[in-house]
């Protein structure tokens, strides 16, 4: 491309990018001027009406389709509108956070939050790493940290920024402030891990992120990749592996499930089989999002099925 042109359309996406970020902060703005639950489903009604309008609409269309072969059109259509929704209150949730997190160890059932599995809670606090939680993009999977910041259990989560650069330095600073230390999932993450691994100390991380050079698995009986590097810093560190999840109950309100340890597949002579954990650890998201398909994420790429655009000369 020609370097005028090159940079013409950097600086275009660039104030597109900026014009898309103040829009976002602008509609967030007015949501904090509302009590929580009306932002809430506020928030569920507006990304109802315009989800469907996105070209990102077909695509979940398609991979519900695929993934669930046995259900009818109506199903399918009832749950990519209803995950609109889902989109639309982690949206107003990054408003939230903090207020919504209303969880007392000491006075459970009392709030919007409940918690299941606080014994390994209290039993990973009291003992040393290395630790390795994992979730998906499954419910407001934002609380989590929080959750386990309320036992005093901290660690530092793996991330993907958004594309969206100004968007991505709101995220970072405001994810800082409410649940903890965060890696940006790019060059060095893995380095920066390993460290804290090393320490002693824990890590979180997303486990269903579309990964272009990642391990080959199925999900959902369609073949995908992906990340290895769990089972990599599991085998490397001798770490511990918890699943965990959060669940949208109606009402607003949230269970936080920190699941017993997982135990990774071992290969003959004792050390983690990376292929075969890449494998547990999808069939592990796979069954979450079976028990709640509206809540995870269906206009993410996961198996890579958009068509590619031709590159211009």
């Amino acid at each position: 491309m020609n370097p005028k042109l090159l940079k013409f359309a950097l600086r275009a996406k660039r104030t597109s990018d900026y014009a898309v970020a103040k829009l976002l902060f602008g509609i967030l703005k007015i949501l904090r001027l509302l009590p929580a639950d009306t932002g809430l489903r506020f928030a569920d009604r507006v990304a109802r009406l315009l989800g469907p309008l996105s070209p990102r609409h077909k695509l979940a269309l398609t991979n519900l389709r695929r993934a669930f072969p046995e259900r009818d059109e109506a199903w399918v259509r009832a749950t990519a509108m209803a995950n609109w929704g889902q989109m639309g209150r982690i949206a107003a949730e990054f408003v939230y956070l903090d207020d919504l997190f209303d969880f007392d160890p000491d006075h459970p059932g009392e709030g919007r939050i409940e918690v299941v599995g606080v014994e390994t809670f209290v039993e990973l606090r009291e003992r040393k790493g290395p630790f390795i939680f994992f979730t998906g993009h499954l419910g407001c999977f934002e609380l989590l940290p929080i959750g386990a910041a309320a036992y005093h259990l901290q660690f530092t989560a793996l991330f993907r920024q958004p594309n969206n650069i100004y968007i991505a330095k709101r995220v970072q600073a405001a994810r800082r402030t409410s649940g903890g230390h965060l890696v940006p999932s790019k060059a060095g993450a893995a380095w920066a891990l390993a460290g804290i691994l090393k320490g002693g100390g824990s890590v979180g991380m997303l486990v269903d992120q579309k990964f272009r050079k990642g391990v080959k698995t199925t999900f959902f009986g369609l073949p995908c990749k992906t990340n290895p590097l769990l089972p990599k810093l599991a085998r490397q560190y001798d770490a511990e592996v918890y699943p965990a999840r959060c669940i949208r109950l109606p009402g607003n309100r949230y269970r936080l499930e920190l699941m017993p340890r997982l135990d990774l597949p071992t290969d003959e002579e004792g050390a983690v089989d990376v292929a075969a954990s890449c494998q547990l650890l999808n069939d592990v998201v796979e069954g979450w999002i079976r028990e709640y398909p509206d809540q995870w994420m269906w206009f993410h790429d996961r198996w890579k099925i958009a068509p590619k655009r031709k590159k211009r000369r």
